[in-house]
């Protein structure tokens, strides 16, 4: 492990000859096919300074499927974004092409809020 140091969560030593140190980041749920995933895309304004964008939610899976599948859609519209706490942000207006887009790779998609 490089840098173990960073994921021992407060124990410094432990004279516990079998002791391990459990890092802060757990496995999660495995990521689940295209199918059977149930997408939920909506357009958002809130705390943006009156900027829209695009929120994807409904994701499961690991961080680093959600990341793939969201610098995937952020190259296909052409703008920045970010994922965090399991959703993906695109910013603008673009939640009739990611729905497009979406569909196109096999996931079931609604569109909720206004």
């Amino acid at each position: 492990m490089s840098n173990d140091w960073k994921d021992r969560l407060g124990v410094v030593f432990s004279t516990n000859p079998d002791f391990n140190y459990e890092s802060g980041e757990s496995e999660g749920q495995p990521t689940l096919p295209p199918r059977q995933q149930d997408l939920k895309i909506q357009l958002d304004r809130k705390k943006r300074a009156g900027k829209s964008a695009t929120l994807v939610t409904g994701f499961i899976g690991t961080g680093d499927d959600l990341k793939a599948l969201g610098k995937m859609l952020k190259t296909k519209c052409g703008v920045g974004g970010t994922v965090k706490d399991g959703e993906i942000l695109v910013q603008g207006d673009f939640c009739n092409k990611i729905i497009d887009i979406l569909k196109n790779e096999g996931y079931k998609v609604k569109r909720s809020g206004g």
